[in-house]
């Protein structure tokens, strides 16, 4: 995305001028004493402003005062202050800085450290090496990248200029390393499963189609892991979890982006109940090792993450959050509420459960502010999960829902793979009825509960979303480091 500007004209010429000189504008690399952050402790610790630093980085300010210079250089830790006095490096080398040395330039400078007057550690600098140039000037110094749509297309540019920006991604890799060291603790095995399936499955999603020339095949792109993550606990491996992409060809809003981070994680010899424990108590870690408190700010709002988190069936939120009731949405009421709200359904067959289902996603689901379970689901739109003991019209299954997002889906595994191969065949059914998002029929998957699968509970959490929650990151793509952008013209 390279653009010809009289800046960029400007610094190509002094690439022409240092290489007529021997001098390359991308020079080798040389070796780096540490970073800014820790020049600035190690000074601090011994105040020895005769012990020497080697550095490297990106200039972000330079500032001229006739016979010196300031200039703040930036690497990963942070910013560092130098000093640079003509009598200091002599002639050449000021002068060589002035006329050939860029703001964004990335340097190596060797150098001392002591206090200006301001009393601001700052190193003087002793000799100064190029080490990449940049050939366009940074965003504005002191507001950063402002365009929302640079920012995702040009992510390098961003993370240059926006600390913020920066922070967030540095906190989203905390966050991700503190899930892996919350399951690894609890002994689950870290797995990986595959990104291409001969059939589509695992979560109700439209997917991305592609085709394999060597086999001459129709493949998939993933839209969950989660029937290659039973299947090895299947195998033997009873608690497996991983962290990966899934694929959905669907809408981009601020909550969606077709290509986002998921955490599958299973576990045998439990249900849903127990699922929704160690849930509560991996968000719980996040947060204690993230907050003072389990209170977290989120936009103009304080989610509390105390436990335990407010639990509801889809009929009590329908009743207690959309204010409906219970005569309302009974079997033989449901279709005037429906018609009243112009709901579009999943098919023309939909059964009263899927007419319950699509009255929550629109009258409670943005309304769950605080986090809250929901359970009860319908048994029709959880293909994959056992009945409910006390009520087999509905699931075994919980969502959790934060600040109007689902945030995590688990349920109590179908195991029985007679009752897997029917459901399977009715979502055949409802795909040829019209419904787009429904399951395949997959034999394999069948044939593997064949061999048995205990009592198992799986939860699947968007890792994204849980990111936005605990960064205070109110759209998705601020989030993901290279969001799915429309193709410009």
């Amino acid at each position: 995305m390279s653009t010809t500007t009289s800046e960029h004209q400007v610094r190509l010429q002094k690439v022409a001028e240092l290489r007529a000189q021997g001098i390359e504008p991308w020079g080798d690399y040389k070796p780096v004493g540490g970073t800014t952050a820790q020049v600035l402790a190690a000074y601090e610790l011994e105040k020895d402003e005769g012990r020497e630093f080697t550095i490297a980085g990106r200039l972000m300010t330079i500032r001229e005062h006739g016979k010196t210079i300031f200039a703040n250089l930036q690497d990963r830790s942070g910013q560092m202050q130098l000093y640079i006095r003509k009598d200091e490096i002599g002639d050449a080398r000021f002068e060589f800085f002035k006329k050939y040395v860029d703001l964004g330039d990335l340097i190596w400078v060797r150098g001392t450290v002591f206090v200006t007057r301001m009393g601001e550690p700052t190193l003087k600098v002793l000799e100064i090496v190029p080490q990449a140039k940049s050939l366009h000037p940074l965003p504005e110094k002191f507001h950063g990248l402002q365009d929302v749509e640079q920012r995702y297309r040009q992510r390098y540019l961003d993370l240059i200029s926006n600390p913020e920006s920066r922070e967030k991604f540095i906190k989203r890799s905390k966050i991700v390393a503190g899930v892996r060291d919350f399951l690894q603790q609890h002994d689950f095995l870290e797995v990986e499963t595959p990104m291409l399936h001969p059939i589509p499955g695992g979560a109700t999603a439209r997917p991305f189609v592609t085709h394999h020339n060597a086999y001459d095949m129709e493949l998939f792109m993933r839209i969950a892991p989660e029937l290659y993550l039973k299947r090895l606990v299947v195998g033997g491996l009873e608690r497996v979890f991983e962290i990966n992409r899934n694929f959905r060809n669907e809408g981009v809003s601020t909550k969606h982006n077709p290509e986002f981070t998921m955490l599958e994680f299973y576990l045998a010899h439990a249900d849903y109940h127990v699922g929704m424990a160690l849930t509560e108590q991996l968000i719980g870690a996040l947060i204690e090792k993230n907050f003072e408190s389990t209170e977290v700010p989120y936009g103009d709002i304080t989610l509390d993450f105390s436990t335990p988190f407010k639990r509801m069936t889809v009929e009590e939120s329908l009743h207690e959050v959309a204010g409906l009731s219970y005569d309302a949405i009974a079997q033989d009421s449901i279709d005037e509420l429906i018609k009243s709200h112009e709901l579009k359904l999943p098919h023309k067959n939909a059964s009263y459960g899927e007419k319950l289902w699509a009255l929550f996603e629109e009258l409670v689901e943005g309304k769950l502010v605080q986090p809250t379970y929901i359970t009860g689901h319908p048994i029709e739109i959880s293909p994959l999960a056992k009945r409910d003991d006390e009520n087999p019209y509905t699931a075994a299954r919980f969502e959790l829902f934060v600040a109007g997002m689902e945030i995590a889906n688990g349920f109590s595994e179908l195991n029985d793979p007679g009752d897997q191969a029917d459901r399977f065949k009715r979502q055949v059914e409802a795909m040829e009825a019209g419904a787009e998002e429904a399951h395949h029929y997959d034999a394999d998957y069948v044939t593997a509960l064949e061999y048995g699968m205990p009592p198992t509970c799986g939860v699947g959490l968007g890792v994204d979303r849980l990111v936005m929650l605990l960064t205070d990151t109110h759209s998705i793509k601020d989030v993901i480091l290279f969001p799915t952008m429309k193709k410009q013209h």
